[in-house]
């Protein structure tokens, strides 16, 4: 199923955090935090500003983003769970360090 957020919401994928401690320790599902990280997997078209003008997101298709621990709306889609939420719910967008060391 295709799904197309409206305005300036994004459908975000959850990217699940290791399972294990860095001392080795495994950590029950019970006890883990959701994780805060995401894939964005569809963006709306924009927000519109006072002039009626569809200002465009600034997070695209396939970003790695960080976002709030109470964000978003959780939905299941095709049997996924995933989040919907407002583009101002994201903290930032993630980069590799190969594209960080590019941009400089």
């Amino acid at each position: 199923m295709k799904f197309k957020p409206l305005h300036d919401r994004i459908l975000v994928r959850r990217i699940e955090s290791d399972e294990r401690t860095r001392g080795g320790i495994i950590i029950p599902d019970t006890a883990r935090e959701k994780p805060q990280e995401g894939e964005v997997l569809a963006v709306g078209p924009g927000a519109r500003n006072e002039q009626g003008q569809v200002t465009e997101l600034d997070v695209k298709i396939g970003d790695r983003v960080l976002f709030g621990k109470w964000s978003g709306t959780e939905i299941r889609l095709d049997g996924e769970e995933l989040l919907i939420m407002k583009e101002s719910d994201v903290m930032g967008i993630l980069q590799s360090d190969a594209a960080v060391r590019a941009a400089a």
